[in-house]
């Protein structure tokens, strides 16, 4: 079971949660560009940006909740560059004291709705961190529009090099990457629609259909075909379950407006 709602207190950030028998097993989490805060049994844990596909039941648990932040807007929450988490699945208490954490964990653990409390807690760290950053925020426009880089660089008034470092500690890796990444999930939100694959491949910006298989591949570790299949047994989740650890699907234009399934997202291909 997995279910999602956009956040009413935290721009950008889309609720979720996953569970009954087998909690986070099955189907893969799939590169989305959002990091995930997660409550999974009675712990809290943080979900970085991917560059590959992982198992969704890489983190044991019954029953998870999370919150998909949308691309560039964790670090500042975290406190901690998004390179360090990048395709990583930690305990929040290695990134913060260990009996904060607990604290945090258990403040959470007593909403009726474990979501509620991570959302609260996301919008006092994100109110104690101040307005985000519009150039991350610019960067994730342009390149979800299917920008180039130097295109972006040159818009915000940064070089390639300044903006590449930039994008490592808001992004978790370079805007190359992200660019791929949102293009992909573009492309499987159209193909989950029904459109065929060559048309897919035009409205996203490929050079063909060959090179959208070798990106879906590369990225995904599927095919279109796989993906398109098992996507409708898989759910809408974000992107993190995706997003991160647990299951996340295409809610919110901030997190993952073109998102099939949780953070990352989940499918059963």
């Amino acid at each position: 079971m997995y279910e999602e709602a956009r956040s009413a207190a935290v721009p950008g950030a889309v609720l979720w949660r996953a569970g009954g028998p087998g909690g986070g097993s099955g189907g893969m989490v799939l590169p989305d560009g959002c990091m995930d805060l997660l409550w999974v049994d009675g712990r809290l844990l943080v979900a970085g940006t991917d560059t590959r596909p992982h198992p969704a039941g890489e983190v044991p648990g019954g029953v998870f909740a999370g919150i998909r932040l949308a691309p560039g807007t964790a670090p500042a929450l975290l406190g901690v560059p998004a390179h360090v988490l990048r395709d990583r699945r930690v305990e929040l208490a290695e990134l913060w004291p260990a009996r904060e954490a607990r604290r945090l964990a258990g403040l959470v653990g007593a909403y009726g709705d474990p979501r509620a409390g991570l959302e609260e807690l996301a919008a006092r760290r994100a109110a104690a961190a101040g307005p985000p950053d519009p150039v991350t925020a610019e960067v994730v426009a342009r390149l979800r529009a299917g920008e180039a880089v130097a295109a972006v660089a040159a818009a915000v008034g940064l070089g390639e090099r300044r903006l590449h470092r930039r994008s490592l500690d808001a992004f978790g890796y370079g805007p190359r990457t992200l660019g791929r990444v949102l293009r992909m999930r573009r492309a499987l939100a159209l193909a989950r629609s029904g459109m065929r694959y060559a048309e897919v491949a035009h409205a996203a910006g490929y050079a063909d259909q060959a090179h959208l298989a070798r990106e879906v591949r590369a990225l995904a570790g599927t095919t279109l075909s796989a993906y398109t299949a098992g996507s409708g047994s898989a759910g809408a989740g974000p992107s993190t379950y995706e997003g991160s650890v647990g299951a996340p699907g295409a809610a919110s234009e901030g997190a993952n407006s073109e998102t099939p399934q949780p953070s990352g997202s989940r499918t059963t291909a």
